[in-house]
């Protein structure tokens, strides 16, 4: 069986989680509690660099979100592909993909790293530049994404799975503008998707890990 080293709470978790839902797969979840120092050593040891998740198929390891969906799309394929197989809408998914984890999820986490930092050592000109970053992705989104259901190709892809932990976290920490319709109905759209609904609810419990706290919604 496959094993999957993460933790519910995490983004990057979530979005390889989804693929697993939507595609049905069986696995073991490895939760990555560091008061579970067997669990923390086994995942040390398959990957020093101690990025989270990491999946094991069969002996192999599989390192970053993206990969390990795309390796789970060829290896353990369920009713509809996450990676098209057309080169053209492949490349729009990865596209998008790397839209919201580089210009969505990047910025969010400089926020919210900043709130974890003692008083004296945080970085308001870097928290200024992320947030700018964050407006402008909103924007540019909300454009994108006018008269589509999901992010791209016409289909529930890798780039929706990318989204839905990305914009669920980001409008916590810098809620999206009212004037942004077509983004905040693609976040409820992504919220209501079983698989990813099924992710929020198994992380529920795990919210007091929020830095300055999760909201009460959602």
């Amino acid at each position: 069986m496959l094993q999957l080293y993460a933790h519910p709470f995490s983004s990057y978790c979530q979005k390889v989680l989804i693929a697993l839902y939507e595609h049905g797969t069986p696995f073991a979840l490895r939760q990555l509690n560091f008061d579970d120092a067997a669990v923390i050593g086994e995942w040390a040891a398959l990957w020093p660099i101690r990025r989270m998740p990491l999946l094991v198929d069969d002996g192999r390891t599989v390192m970053e979100s993206s990969i390990i969906i795309e390796h789970l799309d060829l290896h353990h394929p369920g009713p509809a592909r996450l990676l098209p197989g057309a080169p053209e809408a492949a490349l729009e998914v990865r596209m998008l993909d790397r839209i919201f984890d580089h210009y969505v999820m990047t910025p969010l986490q400089k926020l919210v790293f900043d709130r974890m930092r003692p008083e004296g050592a945080r970085d308001p000109h870097g928290v200024a530049d992320a947030q700018t970053l964050l407006d402008t992705s909103y924007a540019w989104i909300d454009r994108h994404m006018a008269g589509r259901q999901w992010a791209a190709a016409g289909v529930f892809s890798l780039a929706d799975c990318a989204a839905a932990p990305a914009l669920f976290y980001a409008d916590w920490v810098r809620p999206i503008p009212p004037e942004h319709a077509h983004l905040r109905a693609y976040r409820a759209r992504l919220l209501e998707r079983p698989s990813y609904a099924r992710a929020v609810e198994e992380a529920r419990p795990h919210r007091g890990l929020f830095p300055g706290g999760a909201p009460d919604r959602d």
